[in-house]
């Protein structure tokens, strides 16, 4: 049992700090929108800040990476030697590529930003969206590398490092605001050139640490090894199927850049259901990739079945219930948590709209966290990509097919669907996998009792939200008043799931310890 127990463990650690990352995150954009709003130096910044952000996910934390980590892992079991030098040929490339990258960004910039909000083209936004994003998009150049050396501490077993280094980029964007405001700076420009700042505070944070265990990744001249070639081969199918995922994205934004206001709308109701995506699909991804990469490199089915099993039951658990609140309460989360000086009541009501679909879709985005792993485990990147293809033509019919009809929330639609499609897709995919991608009987025992328990705590949470209804708009009673209703969810929910049977206290007394 010590392995599915440091797996959990690993999970919680992961979480953990990627809680408290979006608990900083939170503050972040409860300033943001104090201080501006879902105006148009608010969408301005948000577009170039997603740029970067796009071609990271793109180029290092998606495509690269899923490559990366299983090779490495499995050159860890053998030769740590070799490992390091694969490990500081791949930053190497990865550097240059995305240096080539930031040049040539500095050039197209105009038309980035037409590719991303091309309903900027006929205001102020267009040409603020073009100078923030000359500032922000170097930012990728950092954080690319950070996501390397990150995924290899993640192989290693040192899950925490990685999982900490974004708060860094929180608490930096906290403090650039809160001096920004008492020093009387442009809160714009402030958050523009916090960007790269954070960059380089990360990387030098995840370098040091890797440092520390043994690996110093210096940069030297690239060069093309064989292994090097087979990352590449093994790579360009995820980087489509990454590519893919963020035509989806730049899909959603275009639809909502024709509606004011609605990018930021958007973007506020993405910050709150990545919390609990973020907490739990991020610690799964991370964890779960090395793991079940080690255990088919043993020839480990039984393990790797039991590691997938729990991943998808510990998700479950933890992603049902916050589905369910983003559904039943959205509009008293978003207004006590957003509306507030430049954020008024319809904004945090059309964010609440946003959110409840978000909600709807959020444990299909966990589970493909879980399934996603059966094939990268087995260096099958192809699959995944053409189960992105069909993705993309379900969710651009839905997103630009019902903008008409539902405006801007066609693009949530859209994302929320598709999702259910996708995970679909990888499930009906992964039965010829053999005993790794079967359900075991403790998740069959299980479901059914979650669905049961998350019904019950749903109706409980629309009922004592309806009683405190007028205190979510009280002064001074708002923050109270949410605290108990999230308080009231989370007692009521674990007293009926260990009611119907869907856990044993003493599973979550294993999972929570370290160690054997």
């Amino acid at each position: 049992m010590t392995r599915p127990i440091r797996l959990i463990s690993g999970f919680f650690t992961v979480g953990g700090w990627t809680l408290l990352s979006r608990i900083a995150g939170f503050a972040r954009d409860i300033l943001i929108a104090g201080f501006l709003g879902a105006g148009p130096v608010a969408e301005a910044f948000l577009v170039a800040f997603s740029l970067p952000n796009l071609f990271r996910r793109f180029f290092a934390e998606g495509a690269f990476n899923m490559a990366f980590i299983p090779m490495f892992a499995k050159k860890l079991e053998t030769d740590a030697t070799e490992a390091r030098d694969f490990a500081r040929d791949a930053l190497s490339g990865l550097v240059t590529v995305v240096l080539v990258l930031t040049l040539l960004s500095q050039l197209c910039m105009p038309w980035l930003v037409l590719a991303m909000a091309s309903g900027f083209a006929a205001d102020s936004r267009f040409d603020m969206a073009v100078d923030f994003g000359r500032v922000t998009f170097p930012y990728i150049l950092f954080i690319s590398a950070a996501a390397l050396i990150s995924g290899a501490l993640n192989a290693m077993g040192r899950f925490w490092v990685a999982a900490a280094a974004p708060v860094l980029l929180n608490i930096l964007f906290i403090s650039a605001l809160l001096a920004a405001d008492y020093l009387g700076w442009d809160i714009g420009q402030t958050l523009v050139w916090t960007v790269p700042v954070a960059g380089i505070a990360q990387l030098a944070f995840v370098w040091i640490a890797a440092k520390r265990e043994g690996l110093t990744l210096n940069l030297r001249l690239p060069r093309m090894t064989p292994e090097l070639k087979k990352l590449a081969l093994i790579a360009a199918p995820a980087a489509m199927a990454s590519g893919v995922v963020q035509i989806n994205l730049l899909i959603g934004r275009q639809v909502a850049s024709f509606f004011d206001g609605a990018i930021a709308w958007l973007n506020y109701a993405d910050r709150l259901y990545q919390l609990p995506l973020g907490v739990v699909g991020i610690a799964i991804g991370v964890v779960l990739l090395p793991d079940l990469s080690r255990r088919l490199q043993a020839g480990d089915a039984d393990g790797g079945q039991s590691a997938v099993n729990r991943a998808a039951e510990f998700s479950l658990v933890l992603t049902l219930p916050s589905a369910v609140a983003l559904m039943v309460i959205p509009l008293p989360l978003v207004s006590v948590l957003f509306q507030r000086g430049a954020f008024d009541a319809n904004d945090a009501a059309m964010t609440a709209l946003a959110l409840a679909i978000y909600g709807l879709g959020l444990p299909a985005f966990v589970l493909q966290k879980v399934l996603q792993p059966l094939f990268f485990a087995r260096g099958d990147t192809k699959t995944p990509f053409y189960y992105a293809l069909w993705n993309l033509f379900v969710n651009a019919g839905l997103a630009i097919g019902l903008s008409y009809k539902f405006g801007f929330l066609a693009a949530a639609i859209g994302t929320s669907t598709a999702g259910w499609v996708m995970v679909a897709m990888l499930w009906a995919g992964s039965r010829k996998m053999g005993a790794a991608a079967q359900m075991d009987t403790r998740l069959k025992r299980a479901l059914p009792r979650l669905l049961a328990a998350n019904l019950v705590m749903g109706a409980a949470l629309w009922g004592v939200s309806t009683w405190l209804t007028p205190w979510f708009t009280a002064p001074g009673l708002r923050y109270a008043a949410l605290v108990a209703l999230v308080f009231a969810g989370v007692v009521i929910y674990f007293a009926a799931v260990f009611a119907f049977g869907a856990i044993r206290p003493s599973d979550f007394k294993s999972a929570m310890r370290r160690k054997t």
